[in-house]
């Protein structure tokens, strides 16, 4: 039996798509990343990480990926769900003269392996870290769709994901040119993750019933 489900012209208006939009869209090109950098990296100050929230200018919000298993069957292929994998997480990082950042992830990696003897840290724990990266909004915090509005002056963060267990396995070159003119350098960084969590803009977990920070704090709200 058809299902008659087709839409009346009426309901599928300019003025009735601006409706759904209530938000105006995720923008890409608002967020920021958090990098945290491992215990054994001495002389790592603060305003390394600061600096990150500005110097990292590309990154993503993670795929979700599970493999399938082709099971045979008679001429055809069940599938059934698999593994899940979790993709290398690349950002890329503006390059300031100072080569702050750039060089807090080249020490990092020659802690994991040393460039002249192939030692260094064999301890998982001691040597991978947690990441983050926010996605923001435009508009002062809202409390729900048509609440009141927070005058703080404060950005939104709408989503928050968290990569655990990180830990760099690539920092790409920078290329050098007199051809190039008008540029300022940048490299990226691929980071191995074990898995990442989601939480809203409150820190309330969309996957598990984990806190972001463990303890349940309100980090909701964009006020570094």
């Amino acid at each position: 039996m058809a299902i008659n489900n087709k839409p009346s012209m009426d309901s599928r208006t300019i003025d009735a798509f601006k409706s759904k939009l209530v938000g105006g869209g995720a923008r890409p090109n608002l967020f920021e990343v958090e990098l945290q950098w491992p215990d054994f990296l001495t002389g790592i100050a603060d305003d390394v990480q600061e600096m990150a929230r500005f110097m990292v200018k590309a990154a993503n919000l993670p795929a979700s990926n599970i493999t399938p298993i082709d099971v045979p069957f008679r001429g055809r292929n069940l599938k059934i769900a698999g593994d899940r994998t979790f993709d290398v997480w690349t950002i890329t990082i503006i390059n300031d003269t100072d080569f702050m950042i750039r060089n807090a992830f080249e020490r990092w990696m020659n802690a994991i392996n040393k460039h002249d003897n192939a030692t260094g840290e064999v301890t998982p724990g001691d040597y991978q870290t947690d990441m983050y990266v926010n996605q923001i909004g435009r508009a002062p915090l809202t409390k729900g769709l048509g609440g009141s509005q927070d005058n703080s002056g404060k950005l939104p963060i709408l989503r928050k994901y968290k990569f655990h267990g990180t830990f760099p396995t690539n920092v790409s070159a920078i290329e050098l040119s007199y051809d190039q003119t008008d540029s300022i350098e940048e490299f990226t960084v691929d980071l191995q993750v074990q898995w990442w969590d989601v939480f809203d803009g409150e820190d309330v977990p969309l996957l598990t019933n984990q806190t972001v920070d463990g303890t349940g704090a309100d980090a909701g709200i964009f006020n570094q």
